[in-house]
């Protein structure tokens, strides 16, 4: 997703910048392909840089956003990470503290290779500039008002049944496989649409290479849920669901089902 974004940047006709320490190879290949300019530390992309972008796993999101502080940033941080209007909100008093100016960013897709597929959703009173670094990309930009955790609300709602849909499928196929009623299961749902079986294991085989995301992100919505007076429990289940998949992390390639009936059933 990142590179995606600073191919964005650069079509835009700005400069996008990086820093390679520690990244793998993978990482370094695709700053390559993608024209990134290598920064040594953070401290030196904070004075060449006007904008700096965090998008990162969530558990990590505060404390890249303190490290950017501590470094003595002072231009515009946009924070389009998956995580909680509440800790938004955090993090955006902190970084005005700094003297810095915060904008709050939630990306809705996949990264952005094609148009019309990846938006990302920005408010807060610098949502305009955020915006104006992406106008000639494929990544599309809505802003959605001046408050300073609007965007990581909408984000987390959405995800809430996207994502948290498809950790329920995994739970169901799971019962049904450990209850004995896996076969009988696969056929009332081609019974009621022909395919679905076939989409549904799909989609059960295909999460696991991002379930070690979705893990954090599911806490930050149950929290989010709670918040606004919903329950949390359904989101805190999910969390569980991914953790369970999280052993996936890093495969190259998709395992077959019964490998991730496995995993869901190894801890439970």
């Amino acid at each position: 997703m990142g590179v995606s974004l600073a191919a964005s940047v650069i079509a835009s006709g700005h400069n996008a910048f990086w820093i390679s320490k520690g990244r793998s190879e993978q990482t370094h290949a695709r700053a390559k392909e993608h024209g990134l300019i290598d920064c040594s530390s953070l401290s030196e992309m904070t004075m060449c840089c006007e904008m700096i972008v965090s998008i990162c796993p969530p558990a990590a999101a505060d404390e890249v956003a303190d490290q950017v502080i501590e470094a003595g940033f002072s231009g515009v941080f946009v924070d389009a990470n998956a995580i909680s209007p509440m800790r938004a909100s955090s993090i955006a008093e902190r970084v005005k503290s700094s003297g810095a100016r915060y904008v709050d960013g939630g990306v809705i897709g996949g990264p952005a290779w094609t148009k019309g597929e990846t938006m990302l959703y920005l408010s807060g009173p610098e949502a305009n500039r955020a915006a104006s670094a992406f106008c000639g990309g494929l990544v599309e930009t809505k802003i959605i008002g001046d408050q300073t955790d609007q965007a990581s609300a909408l984000k987390m709602c959405y995800a809430a049944l996207t994502k948290g849909t498809t950790a329920m499928l995994c739970a169901v196929i799971g019962a049904a496989h450990a209850l004995g009623v896996d076969e009988e299961l696969r056929s009332q749902w081609d019974m009621d649409e022909l395919g679905s079986t076939e989409q549904r294991y799909m989609r059960l085989c295909r999460v696991t290479k991002k379930a070690w995301r979705f893990e954090g992100e599911m806490r930050e919505i149950a929290q989010t849920l709670k918040s606004a007076g919903m329950p949390a429990g359904f989101h805190e289940a999910a969390e569980d669901v991914y953790a369970h998949l999280s052993a996936f992390r890093g495969r190259d390639s998709m395992p077959a089902a019964e490998e991730v009936l496995e995993a869901l059933l190894k801890h439970s």
